[in-house]
């Protein structure tokens, strides 16, 4: 294709934006609807990673060592517990250094206990997992461990954010994909419009020899520009909603020790990702209602 056809094709693409602007108009609409869910999504999942990351450093295990256990059967029980298949660390905290930080945490209260000492407490392992999902497995397998005093954990928050992350992706999911097919069938009708209106031009340009795909390309450009329009567009709306929401939960977030992820973090990434999107929604509309015209009016050759 020459660089004229190319230019001349391409500011056709354009001109059909703005002469059928309202379908124009509700077919970026939908796409940035089906953006924005994509969005937002992804968003809140990768908020829930990050949490359920705070999570796993900061809701461990804790083996504590009963108090007729040598020195040996300590040492064994390190082991056992190094050995289970999802742990990543185990820390031994002798008694002495749990009283003092009980001591510390106390402040001033801390006189009461004068009359105490180390011996009240037991010597404890603190245990990292590294899988939350299969947090109850790894404590029931430790149970069975010989030389346990009593063991305290509370997965419950980690099992919450697991089963909110999976219905977040599910229903995503099912939201994009509906969304997804919509539109495209609102970019395929369009296109159609376009075609209708068009279709004096069309029948001169087959009359006078024009390929299929030298129809096509205007079209096609005119699909991919309202991706592109769609894909700019819903990250500035995300953006603007994610600030606004992080806003209102930083206070809730700080209570587990973690802040809202950064936008800017994956601004970039959530670009690409929408502007690929956008681009072979609108393409792939174009493309098949374009296909479908050109069957029903007879007019299909074979491109040269």
């Amino acid at each position: 294709m020459r660089s004229s056809s190319f230019r001349y094709l391409v500011k056709e693409g354009f001109r059909s934006i703005w002469v059928n602007r309202l379908m124009s108009l509700a077919s970026v609409a939908v796409l940035m609807a089906c953006l924005l869910i994509v969005g937002c999504a992804a968003m809140v999942i990768l908020n829930i990673e990050s949490m359920l990351d705070i999570v796993e450093g900061q809701n461990v295990i804790m083996v504590y060592v009963k108090d007729e256990a040598s020195e040996y059967e300590t040492s064994v029980l390190k082991v056992e517990l190094e050995r289970t298949a999802n742990v990543s660390e185990v820390i031994f905290i002798p008694r002495e250094q749990a009283f003092e930080e009980q001591l510390k945490k106390l402040g001033d209260g801390a006189e009461y206990l004068g009359a105490l000492d180390a011996s009240i407490l037991p010597n404890a392992y603190k245990v990292k997992i590294s899988d939350m999902a299969k947090f109850t497995e790894t404590v029931n397998e430790i149970k069975g461990y010989q030389n346990i005093l009593r063991i305290r954990e509370s997965g419950d928050l980690a099992n919450k954010l697991i089963v909110i992350r999976s219905s977040v992706t599910y229903v995503s999911i099912g939201l994009v994909a509906l969304l997804f097919i919509v539109a495209i069938f609102i970019v395929a009708n369009t296109v159609r419009i376009t075609m209708f209106s068009r279709r004096l031009e069309i029948s001169i340009m087959k009359a006078v020899g024009a390929t299929n795909s030298f129809i096509r390309f205007p079209f096609m450009v005119e699909g991919v520009l309202l991706g592109i329009i769609s894909g700019v567009f819903s990250l500035t709306i995300v953006w603007g909603l994610y600030e606004l929401a992080a806003s209102v939960f930083t206070n809730l977030l700080s209570v587990i020790g973690g802040t809202p992820v950064p936008f800017t973090r994956y601004a970039l990434h959530l670009l690409f990702g929408f502007v690929l999107v956008g681009v072979f929604t609108g393409s792939f509309g174009s493309a098949f209602s374009m296909g479908k015209y050109l069957k029903e009016q007879g007019s299909v050759v074979c491109d040269e």
